[in-house]
């Protein structure tokens, strides 16, 4: 693999390895807590940040229809910390394959964005994934915080 994927490929590790940090210790119950009416869940931002992975890197960069399903993504329910692991795994397994068949040449490849219809480059598209990745992990982090934090204000 070139070694800016390889790169690009370490980065996404380790935004899962920090999603994991931060749930891999906390009860069932809380995977499926959502802090406030129309939040998210823990559960519902693990599988949507892989589903969304899989369709930016496997519907759009490498033209692989992945059948994803957007909104059963904001309906998960009742996964545990291992299936949610594994969730990210297969994700990020199917990452590296794409990126394996990548060279620098193709950054400046287009594609349509199939939300808005607009032509962007690969590079894009790689930036916007990693970039939703990160800001998931936020809203991660932040809901396992209130969670932990849930009964103290009284």
């Amino acid at each position: 693999m070139i070694q800016f994927f390889a790169d690009y490929l370490d980065n996404l590790a380790e935004l899962h390895t920090e999603i994991m940090k931060a749930i891999r210790y906390l009860p069932p119950e809380a995977m499926d807590w959502v802090p406030f009416p129309g939040g998210n869940s823990l559960s519902v931002l693990v599988v949507h940040t892989a589903g969304a992975e899989k369709f930016w890197l496997g519907d759009v960069v490498a033209i692989e229809p992945t059948g994803r399903d957007r909104p059963a993504e904001f309906k998960a329910k009742g996964l545990s910390i291992h299936e949610l692991e594994a969730i990210l795994n297969e994700s990020l397994g199917f990452a590296e394959l794409v990126l394996g068949n990548l060279d620098l040449d193709d950054l400046q490849a287009t594609r349509i964005n199939p939300r808005d219809d607009q032509e962007v480059t690969l590079a894009w598209v790689l930036g916007h994934t990693l970039r939703h990745t990160a800001l998931h992990l936020g809203h991660i982090q932040v809901t396992r915080d209130f969670w932990q934090n849930q009964d103290q204000g009284d």
